[in-house]
């Protein structure tokens, strides 16, 4: 399994989950595990994901995702699982 850390903040508003959802099924990408925080109207909400379905490299998909958070007014990072994790190990 290539598990890769969506992490997506930003105004909420209709939709923005739905779209998000839709890009990850377009490209093959199977969500394991999403948590969402909604704080008066901002939304900040972190995807596990498993790309091994996703035909392409890792920073087509970074730049797709971010495309996707542009559209939406929001900002949206990916992160390899393997780097997120090194970066937050003490």
């Amino acid at each position: 399994m290539n598990r890769i850390i969506i992490t997506l903040v930003g105004k909420d508003r209709v939709g923005l989950i739905a779209t998000m959802c839709n890009y990850l099924a377009q490209n093959n990408i199977n969500i394991l595990d999403i948590k969402q925080t909604t704080v008066q109207e901002y939304i900040n909400m972190m995807m596990i994901v498993d790309i091994d379905g996703f035909q392409g490299v890792f920073s087509d998909l970074a730049s797709g995702l971010e495309s996707v958070g542009e559209s939406i007014g929001c900002i949206v990072k990916a992160h390899r699982e393997d780097i997120f994790n090194m970066m937050h190990r003490i």
